[in-house]
C-alpha cells in the first residue's frame, strides 16, 4: 500500500471568512497555533500576495529547522496556499520539494469553514525511503499521520483564538 500524500481537516469558526484569511495568510502568526511552527520572516512584504517568500521556523521536540516557502494563491476570504521547497537547520538552505499547504475559507451558517490540507510533494521518493524518514522525524509515525494530528491541533487553536 502506498503512502498518503494528502490530508485534511476543517473547522467552523464563528468569523467572517475575511476575518479568517487575515489571520492565517500572515506567516508570522502561525506559530500562534501550530504545535510545530514558531511564526515566519517574510521577505517582500507582510500583506500576503503569490509570489511572496518566507521562512519558516520551526521546532519538534528539541530539534529546530527552518524552511523557504513560496506562496501560491492569496485569495482574501477564499484560500490561501503556499509550497515548502528548502528547508535547513538555521537556514533552509536543502532544496526540494517538501509540501504544500492549503486554507479554504467557505462561509457558513454565521463563521467560515477554514479547511486546512497538506499535501506531501515527496513523490518521488520510494515508500521505503519515506517511510524510514518519517518514523525517524516523527518518532514513529508517517508524516501523513503526524499531520492529521498537527491539523486539528492547529484548527482548534485557530477557533478559540479567533472566538475568544
Amino acid at each position: 500500500m502506498g503512502r498518503t500524500m494528502v490530508v485534511t481537516g476543517s473547522i467552523v469558526i464563528g468569523v467572517s471568512p475575511e476575518a479568517a484569511y487575515a489571520a492565517v495568510s500572515d506567516p508570522t502568526a502561525m506559530g500562534r497555533w501550530s504545535p510545530e511552527n514558531l511564526g515566519a520572516t517574510v521577505r517582500g512584504g507582510a500583506q500576503a500576495h503569490v509570489g511572496m517568500v518566507f521562512d519558516g521556523h520551526n521546532k519538534r521536540g528539541p530539534v529546530r529547522w527552518t524552511t523557504r516557502c513560496t506562496v501560491l494563491a492569496a485569495d482574501p476570504g477564499r484560500r490561501f496556499a503556499f509550497r515548502v521547497h528548502a528547508i535547513g537547520r538555521k537556514r533552509p538552505i536543502l532544496p526540494g520539494p517538501i509540501a504544500t499547504w492549503e486554507y479554504r475559507f467557505e462561509p457558513e451558517g454565521d463563521g467560515t469553514r477554514v479547511t486546512e490540507t497538506w499535501t506531501d510533494d515527496r513523490a518521488r521518493w520510494p515508500d521505503a525511503l519515506a517511510n524510514a524518514f518519517d518514523k525517524a522525524a516523527t518518532r514513529g509515525h508517517t508524516f501523513a499521520a503526524f499531520q492529521r494530528r498537527n491539523i486539528d491541533t492547529t484548527l482548534r487553536n485557530l477557533k478559540a483564538a479567533l472566538e475568544a
